[in-house]
């Protein structure tokens, strides 16, 4: 088969037919052509030759040409693709190394296996190119909601038509009690887009929390127009599911807006989620006010929060306690993963025993190391007192408040306190060193001779041994396992060193050794501050805005 004058109009048709049929680029099919006929063309000259074909994109005409190289006489190794100055000067009066010698040679007949070798490298940079267009087409609608048709069902999970291609909603992303069947109308959110050597890989999702607030933004106007955002979204997917809305417009409501007239706007969301139950709940930035509202419908007596440790206490009436955590914890699952937080619940006779079995700990303390009777150290801990350092190092005007209690009464209890927190002292250095510390961890300064031994018995015994501790082994911190947060113990945390002293420490002791330049410090200190600074100003502006 050659390319003769009666078919070069084919070759044009053939390409604007292929390329309206995959919606692609009339052009990439003509480069598939071009890129086919030069390797017939290579397999009837030779393979080593650099064989080009031009085809005009106006007539059809295809032109073959042959491209040589420019070399130096000492590197010619391919006669077929290279040539020397001397030979180039053939075909060019002044040829210099890199120049490209281009001369046409006659066009090819391609034979039976020619052919199908040539429509082979066209059909595989068409299906390419398809590949490409369909992921430059839904790349940018990840995190968007798409109507599709199911079209089958492989392994429990649907295959969905999606109009320019399919896209595949496994079976742990649909909602537990659907089913579907062929030609079925389906709505998804579209989770991910990936480029794969087998095409692009469309998943999509109808148990994504996204999947609810794009549902919500278009019921909602408010939503969609920005006057009210939904700030984070929990599910339980087709049973239950919490949603925190923020009005940006004092004027309007943000869960009556969501809910709608009658209840209009959020049955149209559960409707779409097969009975999905939705509370709505203000969003807070407080927050334990934002939990309080979070664990609704229960009632929460009192919140404690701990913010480095990311963790809540909520305390609530006993008649509340299986509303607060719900069926099989859901209630306080979906609360936990709306604010980001751990949440311990306890009823409120369980924070009383609690806090009767710290104040009889502590009244214990007072009574041992201070020789007081129990009734002087209740008074005590009623007072706030919580450890001897408290009473040690207290102004004396904070002890002169409790009854009964004079000058020289006070003076006593903070010369017992001090004695005795001395002895502990003397104890726990001659144990650090017999346990063998150095020197220059016992002259460090803001380590106490009780750190000092609890980290000699880890075995951290000299200055060096300190440097090289993490900030998180001093002062413990948390890490996430298999989703479920666990607590690092550090060694210094019984004695309440939080991790910017711990940072502090670690760095202050590499700079007494030399491994950090003071400058260096300060330096990035400084631009830290900056930072924060430049964040806050950046906050601020959106607050304004």
């Amino acid at each position: 088969m050659a390319i003769t004058a009666a078919n070069q109009l084919e070759l044009l048709q053939t390409a604007e037919a292929v390329a309206r049929e995959k919606m692609i680029d009339p052009d990439l099919v003509i480069e598939a052509m071009e890129e086919s006929l030069a390797r017939a063309a290579k397999s009837r000259y030779g393979s080593e030759m650099d064989i080009r074909v031009a085809i005009d994109r106006r007539t059809g005409v295809a032109t073959f040409t042959r491209v040589r190289t420019v070399v130096e006489d000492e590197e010619l190794e391919n006669y077929q693709a290279e040539l020397t100055v001397a030979q180039a000067k053939q075909y060019k009066a002044d040829p210099q190394v890199g120049d490209e010698i281009v001369d046409e040679v006659p066009p090819v007949e391609l034979g039976r296996i020619a052919a199908q070798s040539a429509k082979q490298v066209i059909l595989q940079k068409v299906r390419e190119a398809e590949r490409d267009r369909q992921y430059d087409e839904f790349k940018d609608r990840a995190g968007t909601i798409i109507n599709g048709i199911v079209r089958r069902e492989e392994y429990g999970n649907i295959i969905v038509d999606i109009g320019r291609g399919e896209a595949v909603l496994r079976r742990n992303e649909k909602i537990g009690r659907e089913s579907y069947r062929p030609n079925d109308r389906i709505r998804v959110f579209i989770k991910d887009v990936r480029r794969e050597p087998r095409g692009p890989q469309i998943f999509l999702s109808r148990t994504a929390p996204e999947f609810m607030a794009e549902l919500f933004k278009m019921e909602v106007p408010e939503i969609y127009d920005g006057i009210i955002e939904i700030k984070a979204v929990a599910r339980d997917p087709g049973s239950r599911a919490k949603i925190a809305v923020i009005s940006y417009d004092s004027s309007i409501d943000p869960v009556g807006a969501c809910v709608g007239m009658r209840g209009s706007r959020v049955q149209a969301v559960v409707n779409e989620l097969q009975g999905e139950k939705i509370d709505i709940i203000p969003w807070n930035e407080d927050q334990p006010t934002f939990l309080v509202n979070a664990l609704q419908p229960a009632e929460v007596s009192k919140v404690v929060l701990d913010e480095e440790a990311e963790r809540i206490e909520v305390v609530v009436p006993d008649d509340q306690l299986s509303l607060a955590i719900g069926r099989r914890g859901q209630n306080v699952r979906l609360a936990s993963q709306l604010t980001g937080l751990d949440i311990d619940i306890m009823t409120e006779s369980q924070e009383s025993e609690r806090r009767q079995a710290e104040f009889a700990v502590r009244t214990k303390l007072f009574m041992d190391t201070l020789d007081v009777d129990e009734f002087f150290a209740q008074l005590l801990v009623s007072e706030g007192f919580t450890n001897l350092e408290e009473v040690a190092y207290v102004d004396l005007d904070e002890l002169l408040v409790i009854d009964g209690v004079d000058e020289s009464t006070a003076e006593e209890l903070q010369a017992r306190a001090r004695d005795h927190i001395e002895e502990l002292n003397r104890k726990a250095l001659e144990n650090a060193r017999a346990l063998g510390v150095e020197d220059s961890l016992v002259d460090f300064e803001g380590l106490t001779p009780q750190m000092i031994e609890a980290l000699a018995k880890d075995g951290v015994k000299s200055l060096e041994d300190f440097a090289t501790c993490a900030d998180w082994e001093l002062a413990g911190g948390w890490t996430t396992v298999d989703g479920k947060r666990v607590k690092d113990e550090g060694l210094l945390e019984p004695y309440e060193v939080s991790l910017e002293e711990a940072q502090s420490l670690v760095m202050n002791a590499r700079v007494q050794l030399g491994w950090v330049d003071p400058a260096e410090l300060e330096a990035a200190e400084e631009d830290d501050a900056e930072d924060e600074l430049a964040d806050e100003a950046e906050v601020a502006e959106e607050d304004e805005a």
